[in-house]
């Protein structure tokens, strides 16, 4: 069936000539979000989210472009929305951190020696795919091993990053 008699269909209610039509863009949709957004994931809950668009949507599509050229224009600006999403959610959650930083530096402040606010400050400084580690093998005692199971990760992985998370550590106390 051709595609414009599909979209004919489509556009009627027609759930079967929607579904051929859904069927037929879909590689289209994804191999252009992944192309843009260079994360499979991403490129395929934004294909996903797109396609429910395009079903809820299907009544207002009027034919000026290319079917495919509507669904680009609609993963489009979905990738956008979710991009700009992401954004104000990352910045939330630094003003949180710093935030959070500053209240444990009150406490540590308040309660132990002068060095803590210090270590936190630094410690901050970590990412935390090294912090994390280099808090269970120093502060809590666990072998590298342990460390490794609990993070998923092998156990000469767990070793780099407690090594270089000292070094930087080092470095910003210093």
């Amino acid at each position: 069936m051709e595609e414009v008699d599909l979209i004919r269909q489509a556009r009627s209610g027609d759930t079967l000539a929607l579904s051929q039509l859904l069927q037929q863009h879909y590689a289209f949709v994804y191999k252009y979000l992944l192309k843009v957004t260079l994360n499979p994931n991403q490129a395929e809950d934004l294909t996903q989210e797109t396609m429910s668009r395009c079903i809820e949507k299907i009544t207002l599509y009027n034919g000026t472009s290319k079917f495919s050229s509507w669904l680009i224009t609609i993963a489009t600006r979905l990738m956008i929305d979710q991009s700009r999403k992401r954004k104000r959610e990352q910045k939330w959650q630094e003003n949180e951190g710093q935030q959070t930083l500053r209240q444990l530096q009150w406490q540590f402040a308040q309660h132990t020696s002068e060095a803590w606010p210090d270590v936190v400050n630094a410690l901050s400084e970590l990412p935390r795919e090294s912090r994390m580690p280099l808090i269970l093998k120093h502060y809590y005692g666990y072998t590298y091993e342990e460390i490794g199971s609990m993070l998923a990760i092998a156990e000469g992985t767990v070793k780099s990053r407690v090594h270089h998370a000292l070094v930087q550590l080092r470095k910003e106390l210093t």
